[in-house]
């Protein structure tokens, strides 16, 4: 439960060791830089847009070459290759990389290029094809489209917006003939026309035709449509022919992926360190940086800094004004869950890190509302086995979130055999069906069932809701005495904690309560009627001084009452937890459902019923772990985030940005053992 404390550094260098300072710096990746010091007339800051801007060209050509190679030539990997990490690189690895830099270039130049002719030349067959397409009714037609006619006429080809027959067409145009009539194809919705009229009688003709919606064609070409029809489909299979040449040249840069990647990331360290350049302060001869550090990393970086140029070097502690960045620091119980801290806030200047105390209770309660010993096993051992395969590589958040649900699915497999649950009840379904076996549960809870009592596990789930939710007003006590505020710790904390105490016990006593709950016990009087008093008491406190920043009195009073209100609130927290019941149940029943419909055919159909019964079974829960470990998931987040860190807890910090390799690809280290 601890923060690392961060210090402020500045840092003093000659200007001819700029570049290998901040790529040193930019490797170490232990500094955030926050350059306070502003230009004068000796100090300047350096204007890198250009040189960023020709970087992140470079960035963006290799990732959609990246991506194009990807669509050509798809890189095989494995269903959890996301789980690997990036791939681990030396230093000098990569430095050499710049004498490939030329090449990577313009092979992600040339695969652009390539995939543009491409995208070209099906544009281009769309557009030949829509040609054909309006070509295709005027097939038997042996003249030219654009034919004008004779000495002695003229000619009409056209369409007609719907079908027409031959002997239709002479009686519409009777009046003027004769006339040449040929009917070129003819459907539903037009009919194509070849008409060659006198010239004398060509307007008039026109003129019937325009009435009856004559069109002329869209298309027109100096030789007949069955030969400009063979002269497309050939000019699409040059051009089909084009593509796949392109499509295998870009195939054949395949085995360059690697070096694509590799720019990717090259480019991006170069954009990033020229960012930080133009922020540092320099000279004509000295530039300077500042930032802040963890404490714990300040020795190695003076030492290794110090040891290969000269520098000066001042280390102080930031003032109280400053918004210094957060690192969070836990063991690896408690670190697992630090992105549910991160995902909600992180601390604020005088609030501790709570993920050490919220760890304890996010497994538990994750456990409880899967609460399946089988599915709690598949969890541990599926993380497990990925965290040891890729234990050399994986990266520190996916470890960490794998580490979280190994954790998890340990809890998980713990409330299930509290409870009994191994895939719902799998086993008493197979002995039943296969093995005549009526003595089940064959392997009974070792507390209770929470199917057949749920009253008790709904009491339970109360139960731990109501110590979690004391915990925070617990933390409470203690974080407001760290900042000596002790009135505070009075008012505002401890008279909370005594009214839900004492409020606690006065409902229990009830009978009304202990029936609901199914629960006996017996409550003295006198303690009672101490809690009575207490909660009195503590109700006038909170009355009394939670208004106390105001003067008016009776402002004072309306403020106390209304935070008194909040007392609902802290009733309604305590009903949230019976989610633990619901997706506890929930994931029960459901398995046990699915069970029940494998079992159904399971005897009737011999070994097609045992192959019927594994595939709904296989498929049943793995829907159903899938489901509701992700509702687990949700709902436990949930739980923190309202009922728990809303007693204690603002958040507000600002996460450590450090200038380091934030690269995609590739983890470039000082040091690479590859034995």
């Amino acid at each position: 439960m601890a923060m690392l404390q961060m210090q402020r550094i500045s840092i003093y260098a000659l200007k001819k060791d700029r570049k290998a300072v901040l790529e040193l710096l930019q490797r170490k990746g232990v500094l955030e830089v926050d350059n306070q010091i502003e230009e004068d007339q000796v100090f300047r800051k350096m204007d890198v847009s250009y040189a960023r801007s020709s970087f992140e060209r470079n960035i963006n050509a290799a990732k959609d070459a990246s991506e194009i190679l990807g669509r050509y030539a798809p890189e095989k990997k494995s269903i959890l290759s996301s789980f690997e990490g990036r791939k681990v690189v030396s230093a000098e690895e990569y430095g050499g990389f710049s004498e490939k830099l030329e090449d990577a270039l313009r092979v992600a130049n040339r695969i652009i290029a390539c995939n543009k002719e491409i995208g070209e030349g099906k544009a281009e067959i769309l557009k030949l094809e829509a040609q054909r397409e309006m070509l295709k009714p005027w097939t038997d037609l042996d003249i030219p489209l654009d034919l004008q006619g004779t000495k002695y006429t003229r000619s009409l080809i056209g369409v007609l917006p719907r079908e027409y027959s031959l002997e239709e067409l002479h009686q519409e145009l009777e009046e003027w003939m004769p006339l040449h009539i040929d009917v070129i194809s003819a459907s539903k919705e037009q009919t194509c026309v070849f008409i060659l009229a006198p010239k004398e009688q060509w307007e008039p003709v026109y003129e019937k035709l325009r009435r009856m919606e004559f069109a002329f064609p869209s298309v027109s070409a100096d030789k007949a449509p069955r030969l400009q029809l063979e002269e497309l489909r050939d000019r699409i299979v040059s051009i089909r022919e084009e593509i796949r040449i392109l499509e295998e040249e870009i195939r054949n840069f395949a085995g360059k992926r690697e070096e694509l990647y590799f720019l990717q990331d090259y480019e991006r360290m170069r954009s990033d360190k020229y960012q930080v350049l133009g922020q540092i302060a320099q000279s004509n001869n000295v530039f300077v940086i500042t930032g802040y550090i963890p404490q714990q990393e300040v020795g190695d970086l003076r030492g290794e800094l110090e040891r290969k140029f000269m520098v000066a070097i001042e280390v102080e502690a930031p003032g109280e004004e400053e918004d210094v960045p957060v690192i969070l620091k836990n063991n690896a119980f408690a670190g697992a869950v630090e992105s549910v801290v991160d995902g909600f806030a992180l601390p604020a200047k005088g609030e501790i890190d709570p993920t050490a105390l919220m760890s304890g209770f996010y497994y538990v309660l994750f456990g409880i509302m899967l609460a399946d010993a089988g599915y709690g096993i598949i969890m541990t051992l599926a993380c497990a086995y990925i965290l040891f395969k890729n234990r050399k590589t994986i990266e520190t958040g996916t470890k960490k979130f794998l580490s979280m649900f190994l954790y998890c699915g340990i809890s998980t497999t713990f409330w299930g055999i509290m409870f009994g649950g191994y895939f719902g009840d799998m086993f008493d379904v197979i002995a039943t069906t296969w093995f005549g076996v009526t003595d089940v549960p064959l392997i009974p809870p070792l507390w209770f069932f929470p199917v057949d009592n749920p009253m008790r596990m709904l009491a339970f789930s109360m139960a731990l809701g109501l110590i979690h939710i004391m915990t925070g007003y617990f933390v409470k006590v203690y974080q407001l005495c760290r900042q000596r505020d002790y009135v505070a710790v009075f008012y505002d904390a401890v008279s909370w904690i005594l009214l839900v105490a004492s409020g606690t016990i006065i409902l229990l006593s009830m009978e009304m309560i202990q029936n609901i709950l199914d629960v006996s016990l017996t409550i003295p009087g006198n303690i009672n009627t101490i809690a009575g008093a207490i909660a009195i008491l503590s109700s006038l406190v909170i009355i009394l001084t939670n208004g106390r920043e105001s003067k008016n009195p009776f402002k004072r009073f309306l403020k106390g009452t209304y935070a008194l209100y909040g007392i609902t609130g802290v009733l309604s927290d305590v009903l949230s937890y019976s989610r633990l019941l619901a997706l506890g149940l929930a994931s029960g029943i459901i398995g046990n459902v699915i069970n029940k419909m494998a079992s159904m055919p399971a005897k009737s159909y011999g070994v097609v019923g045992v192959i019927i019964f594994i595939v709904i079974m296989l498929l049943g829960h793995t829907l159903n772990i899938a489901i509701n470990a992700l509702g687990a998931y949700v709902h436990t987040n949930r739980l923190q985030y309202v009922e728990f860190f809303g007693k204690f807890y603002e958040g507000g910090g600002r996460s450590f940005a450090p200038f380091t390799m934030k690269t995609k690809y590739y983890k470039v280290k000082e040091n690479v053992n590859n034995g």
